[in-house]
């Protein structure tokens, strides 16, 4: 996900860090790892902008699976709600992908999000955030490390490396295109990290990136210049 951090915001207040904290933990319980139980015909990509500093513009494309037809597009813009706050991205974005999810027309067996799922050091990407908020089958797709260590995986398409933290693997490390950097598959909810690596790997057709995540990254471009 992309966000607008300022640098010269004062730190965040401990009492918050510490009620954030508390409700990741109580969230965490609840999340399920699991084989997928659906037939997937559509998938969703999302991912959110941010305007200035105080705006966030959230995007939905749904596309036919395995085909990888756009459906829908939608998008939402609000103000932001919460602060930039690492390893709390979720709370900030979430409300307004909500507001996204809640215009299309029809809904996904499953949403891919440009972010982590529970590769985070409380297991509670943005990926895994939406996925418990909509009990709806989710997955992370990150450009970036954000915890574990790994081995660079063969520079073929279709290489996969383990990302461990604590001794656990949280997500794959996976080379979607022939000597490009990788990107990190990681379940949200609902979903298991076998089918993840699968279904990311099948929507990875000519760019690195895997189509619903790519198009949504676009949109997001295009519609914010709607808003401008």
């Amino acid at each position: 996900m992309a966000y607008y951090r300022n640098f010269d915001a004062p730190p965040p207040d401990p009492a918050v860090l510490k009620q954030l904290t508390a409700q990741q933990n109580e969230m965490q319980q609840r999340v399920l790892l699991q084989k997928p139980d659906f037939n997937l015909k559509l998938i969703a990509g999302c991912d959110s902008s941010f305007i200035g500093e105080d705006t966030i513009l959230s995007v939905f494309v749904l596309l036919k699976y395995p085909e990888l037809e756009v459906v829908e597009k939608v998008w939402h813009h609000g103000p932001v709600e919460l602060p930039y706050i690492p390893g709390f991205l979720a709370f900030r974005e979430v409300p307004n992908l909500l507001k996204a999810y809640e215009k299309l027309q029809q809904k996904p067996d499953l949403i891919m999000v440009d972010g982590h799922g529970i590769s985070h050091p409380r297991k509670l990407g943005i990926a895994t955030h939406l996925g418990l908020h909509l009990n709806k089958p989710t997955m992370g797709v990150a450009k970036k490390v954000l915890v574990g260590k790994y081995t660079e995986p063969a520079i073929t398409k279709g290489s996969v490396s383990p990302l461990v933290y604590k001794e656990e693997v949280i997500a794959n490390v996976l080379r979607t295109k022939d000597k490009v950097k990788p990107v990190f598959v990681s379940p949200g909810h609902l979903m298991n990290l076998a089918s993840a690596t699968e279904i990311a790997m099948a929507c990875a057709v000519k760019h690195k990136l895997p189509e619903p995540t790519r198009l949504a990254d676009h949109y997001a471009a295009v519609f914010k210049g709607e808003v401008k």
